[in-house]
C-alpha cells in the first residue's frame, strides 16, 4: 500500500457495487491517494466458518486530491467509481478529524485494528457521546462488545455500558 499523506484533503467517492478493488486500482493508476478501510467479517458457509475483509463503509471509499486544481470530474468517469458525494454541485471535504482518526484506527493496509485491550480496573476517558471528557473506571468487559464504567458524578458513582469504541486509556 502506497504512503497515506493525511494533510491531503479527503472526499468521499461512491464505487459501483463489488467494485471497490476496481475503483482503487483504477484511482491510483490516476495518481490519486485513495483510503479504503476494511473489517474482518466472518460467515458461516457450508458448515465452514470464512473470514473475510469488507469495506468498513459499504459502497464509499476516500479519495484525496486538490480541488482548486480542478480535474475531479476525472473521478466521476474513472471505471468502478459511480460518483463523488457532491452537494450543490461541489464535493464538499470530509472533516480531517474523522479521516485522521480512521487511519490512526488502519494498520498499513487500511484493515481496521481492533481496539486496545482493556480490563478490569483500567482509568478511561470518555471520547464522545453524553459523558465525553469524563473519566471513569473499568467495571465489566462483556463478550458482547459492551463495556460497563463506573463514573464519579455529583459524588455519587454510576454504572453506564458503553461501547469500546469511545473509550481512551488514560
Amino acid at each position: 500500500m502506497q504512503h497515506l499523506q493525511i494533510e491531503s484533503i479527503w472526499f468521499l467517492a461512491q464505487f459501483k457495487p463489488n467494485c471497490h478493488k476496481i475503483a482503487v486500482r483504477n484511482l491510483r493508476r490516476q495518481n490519486f491517494q485513495t483510503f479504503l478501510p476494511m473489517q474482518e467479517e466472518t460467515k458461516r458457509r457450508s458448515g465452514q466458518f470464512i473470514t473475510t475483509l469488507r469495506p468498513l463503509f459499504s459502497g464509499y471509499l476516500f479519495v484525496a486530491f486538490d480541488i482548486s486544481k480542478g480535474g475531479w470530474s476525472a473521478i466521476n468517469n474513472t471505471y468502478g467509481v459511480t460518483r463523488l458525494v457532491n452537494f450543490c454541485g461541489d464535493p464538499q471535504p470530509v472533516p480531517f478529524d474523522l479521516i485522521s482518526r480512521l487511519m490512526q484506527r488502519c494498520d498499513e493496509d487500511g484493515k481496521l485494528l481492533p481496539p486496545p485491550t482493556l480490563k478490569v480496573g483500567d482509568m478511561v476517558k470518555m471520547s464522545s457521546g453524553p459523558f465525553a471528557e469524563f473519566v471513569a473506571t473499568v467495571e465489566k468487559i462483556n463478550p458482547d462488545q459492551r463495556v460497563w464504567v463506573l463514573l464519579d458524578m455529583l459524588g455519587r458513582t454510576t454504572r453506564i455500558a458503553v461501547h469500546p469504541d469511545v473509550l481512551q486509556m488514560v
